[in-house]
């Protein structure tokens, strides 16, 4: 008699990939990355300045502040806008790439709260 304690994996169960082709593993590290995930989820509220982006992430410095949004630039994450009038104001909003990523930061937010509530 055999007892099988684990389930066999499932065709939709995600494959397991080698470092060096898993993109997924890639954005992992990126989010991973201090800042950046919480960077992206205040602005899943919308457009936000610098300095209330600052200011939602209060321990965070100017300097940091400034690679991280950078960062999520580069990636395309983020867009920055820039005002035409004096004094200038940049701001910073989702790109459909980071509104993508965004939903995919709330789900882990719902899950957060359901397993947090759990017994």
């Amino acid at each position: 008699m055999t007892i099988q304690t684990e389930s066999p994996p499932s065709d939709d169960a995600p494959k397991a990939c080698r470092p060096a082709d898993c993109l997924a593993e890639d954005w992992l590290s990126f989010l991973g990355h201090r800042w950046n995930a919480l960077a992206l989820w205040q602005l899943t509220a919308g457009p936000l300045r610098f300095t209330e982006l600052q200011a939602a992430l209060p321990r965070i410095t100017p300097k940091v502040l400034t690679e991280r949004v950078a960062g999520l630039v580069a990636r395309g994450l983020v867009l920055r806008s820039e005002s035409n009038h004096y004094p200038r104001e940049v701001s910073y909003s989702l790109s459909p790439r980071g509104r993508a990523l965004g939903r995919i930061l709330l789900d882990l937010y719902d899950w957060a709260e359901a397993d947090a509530a759990a017994p």
